[in-house]
């Protein structure tokens, strides 16, 4: 068997471990998928009116039709904390040493890992875009082919921040540490443009909101979604999520290479 054909088995037969395990303990997973949901629940409901005149909008529906896009993110952000939460448990139960003890290709480890986690990602952000459905999001003028450029966009967020928090879990030395280290994925959308224009925050704040990775993916789903001026960000996306992507894979594989567990 080549090299290659042994890489795509092992690495299946993890994927298909980390998807029996999300099976079996789902409350993890129901956990992290709440925090979005309460938050579109919050901004729409409670604060929906009040926001809605903050960005020109005429009622609340104007500003469900902002938000939700932002609530994807944010959906991959909680979603993969999970992931950085077993990693950290595989690194420090023993299975990983178990591992390295049997003939399997070294890479399938973490690459199960990232596949089942992108999955799990998607699958959260379809939920979670049910609930915005249910409440009044539509998105009326995207053609197919800028639901599948959402949908390849949602993706390639989710496999960058997938790999940096496999990163995280790896450098963690326990699962609540990791769930603590990867906390950022969850804050950092609440100072992009997700819930507010960009150019409606205090100056000295606007660079941190603006040149952020989430921004960008958040302006680049509206446009596809509603039709709004994408400008550069669809490219600055692609490009937030290959340097992610790429430092931590190093960052993951160097930590994976080293750690004598």
């Amino acid at each position: 068997m080549s090299s290659l054909s042994l890489a795509v088995r092992d690495s299946s037969t993890m994927l298909r471990r980390n998807l029996l395990h999300a099976r079996r303990y789902p409350s993890l997973t129901l956990n992290l998928l709440l925090t979005p949901v309460m938050l579109l629940l919050l901004f729409v409901y409670i604060f929906g009116d009040t926001m809605s005149a903050g960005i020109g909008g005429g009622d609340r529906s104007a500003y469900i039709a902002y938000i939700v896009p932002g609530i994807l993110l944010m959906t991959i952000g909680s979603t993969v904390v999970g992931t950085a939460v077993s990693v950290s448990t595989d690194m420090n139960e023993g299975i990983i040493a178990r591992f390295r003890t049997m003939a399997i290709h070294r890479g399938s480890v973490l690459f199960g890992h990232v596949a089942g986690s992108v999955l799990q990602a998607v699958i959260s952000v379809v939920l979670v875009g049910a609930v915005g459905v249910a409440m009044g999001f539509r998105s009326t003028d995207a053609t197919p082919l800028e639901w599948i450029a959402a949908l390849g966009l949602l993706a390639l967020v989710s496999l960058a921040f997938t790999w940096i928090a496999v990163g995280m879990g790896m450098g963690s030395p326990n699962a609540e540490a990791a769930s603590n280290n990867a906390m950022p994925l969850i804050l950092l959308p609440l100072i992009s443009s997700a819930f507010t224009p960009v150019d409606s925050m205090p100056g000295w704040f606007q660079p941190i909101a603006e040149y952020q990775p989430f921004t960008p993916a958040i302006e680049t789903l509206r446009g596809l979604l509603l039709g709004t001026e994408i400008g550069n960000n669809g490219w600055l996306t692609i490009g937030w999520c290959l340097a992610l992507a790429v430092l931590g894979y190093r960052w993951s594989k160097a930590q994976f290479d080293r750690d004598p567990k």
